[in-house]
């Protein structure tokens, strides 16, 4: 599999990690920065970056990392048709590939442990997106980066769940 992947200077190493990591599993891993923990720059051209490769089809996949992993996710989930997920563990990088067919994930240098982090790693790239009644969130999900602004709204239910939102 082909993979893009970013951080800021907060992330660069576990970023290298993972590479190393991917790399040795057999992935094509495409390496948009940063160059070294010791200059600092900003996660946002990163996430973006990475969210351009994937959203591009110059890569099947992303990966992100800052020191949290959020802000590089927020901006990762600015380029339309990306489905970036700030993960922790092996069950949240599972479930973020199940149940929202995440395609960019996103970790934290400090928040998240080297063995957790590249465990989440392999749970993020061998999950398959379950689909079923998932499917319709990720379409609703996709209707907002419509230019609309509005959430592709399924005409059927599953059990009857769906939900409107409350203001």
């Amino acid at each position: 599999m082909r993979i893009a992947v970013g951080s800021d200077h907060a992330g660069y190493a576990l970023k290298s990690t993972i590479v190393d990591h991917l790399t040795a599993g057999g992935h094509d891993v495409v390496d948009l920065g940063a160059e070294s923990a010791e200059v600092s720059v900003d996660y946002p051209m990163y996430g973006h970056a990475v969210g351009e490769a994937v959203a591009e089809g110059r890569a099947e996949r992303g990966v992100c990392v800052c020191g949290s992993g959020i802000g590089i996710g927020i901006a990762a989930n600015k380029v339309p048709g990306i489905r970036a997920a700030v993960v922790h563990d092996v069950t949240t990088a599972t479930l973020a590939r199940r149940h929202n067919d995440a395609n960019v994930v996103c970790l934290g240098e400090r928040t998240t442990g080297l063995a957790e982090a590249l465990d989440a790693i392999d749970a993020f790239f061998t999950t398959e997106f379950e689909g079923g009644r998932h499917q319709r969130r990720i379409d609703q999900i996709s209707g907002y980066d419509a230019d609309s602004g509005t959430p592709a709204v399924s005409t059927t239910t599953d059990d009857q769940e769906r939900q409107q939102p409350t203001s």
